[in-house]
């Protein structure tokens, strides 16, 4: 599909450079031939000035085969210039066509296997839903077995809801960044919320959730960046052994403020460290890891979301030795952002 669209594109540019040039050969070929025709008559006239006039009969318009000569030789130069410029502008049009439609072709691509993935991870709890009633008409009806569908199937449905959140989530996030509810914010008040919706997971785990660092005031979108600390929280808690600490830490440094969620868990490969921000991608350590798993949408969301907030992350991990992700957001938007107060 993009190379048709490639070939065209291309077409197009030759088709006006093209129209540019032979305008532009017509012009010149016109301005080149009349100065030929000047020249010749201006010959004549020094001729006459030097031997005086010349008798009637020799009294002519310029020499016409001098006149045919310089036109095909005219000619002849402006079909290889046009020639020249024809080749070169293919060539170089299909590669500009290629670099132009290339960031279209990726977001096609990336969304093609947004698609496919969401697809897949929609299928899997859905197939277990009817598996699981399949094996239920086949078996013999009853209070027990019924009891058991009922929690697997809310199990699945609540699977479902999470991964249909999740997409909603990051399509609210993937908005033009006008669209958020920008307010100033308390750094301290967004952690102690975070922190309070991941309470009952950590409680569960034996998981202290330690927080740490100085106070600061934040134009952001506030839902946002709860959002934004909780998925990291809940990573942290949920890959984090029993009564392995989580500590949550932040401070101001050159017009911004750094906020650094650390964890004591199993930390991400270095083969899996690039990836992890993708959609849908879990590592391997997570995927074989018990208990509940995610959909690998989290940290993409993070990851949306900080950008619309104009900051950074980095991440900081090996193997058995933890994780730390920091992250860098400006205290004050740009000045073209407009915010609510």
């Amino acid at each position: 599909m993009f190379q048709n669209a490639r070939l065209k594109l291309t077409a197009w540019y030759l088709l006006i450079i093209m129209s540019i040039s032979l305008v532009f050969s017509t012009v010149i070929y016109r301005v080149l031939l009349n100065e030929v025709t000047r020249f010749a008559q201006a010959q004549r006239f020094r001729i006459e000035r030097r031997i005086g006039p010349i008798p009637i009969p020799l009294i002519v318009d310029p020499d016409p085969d001098l006149i045919i000569e310089a036109r095909h030789r005219i000619l002849l130069f402006l079909i290889l210039v046009n020639s020249g410029i024809l080749i070169s502008s293919g060539v170089l049009g299909y590669i500009l066509a290629g670099r132009t439609l290339e960031p279209i072709s990726d977001m096609v691509d990336e969304q093609n296997r947004f698609i496919s993935d969401a697809s897949h991870e929609l299928k899997t709890p859905l197939t277990s839903l009817k598996t699981a009633m399949e094996v239920y008409l086949r078996g013999k009806p009853g209070l027990k077995n019924a009891h058991t569908l009922i929690n697997e199937s809310i199990s699945e449905v609540d699977k479902l809801q999470t991964l249909s959140e999740s997409l909603l989530i990051l399509a609210r996030h993937g908005v033009p960044e006008n669209q958020l509810s920008i307010t100033k914010v308390s750094l301290r008040e967004v952690i102690g919320e975070a922190i309070r919706k991941i309470k009952p997971l950590a409680l569960k785990k034996h998981i202290p959730v330690n927080k740490s660092g100085l106070d600061a005031e934040i134009e952001a979108d506030s839902s946002a960046l709860v959002n934004l600390l909780v998925i990291l929280l809940d990573n942290a808690v949920k890959y984090s052994s029993a009564k392995s600490p989580v500590i949550i830490s932040s401070k101001r440094n050159d017009g911004s403020v750094l906020i650094t969620v650390s964890d004591k868990g199993p930390g991400i490969s270095a083969v899996d460290l690039p990836h992890i921000f993708d959609r849908f991608y879990r590592a391997d350590s997570s995927r074989s890891r018990p208990g509940p798993g995610g959909y690998g949408l989290g940290l993409s969301i993070a990851k949306q979301i900080i950008a619309s907030h104009h900051g950074t992350i980095t991440v900081v991990s090996r193997p058995g030795s933890g994780s730390a992700f920091t992250i860098r957001l400006p205290l004050r938007r740009p000045h073209t952002v407009k915010f609510q107060h």
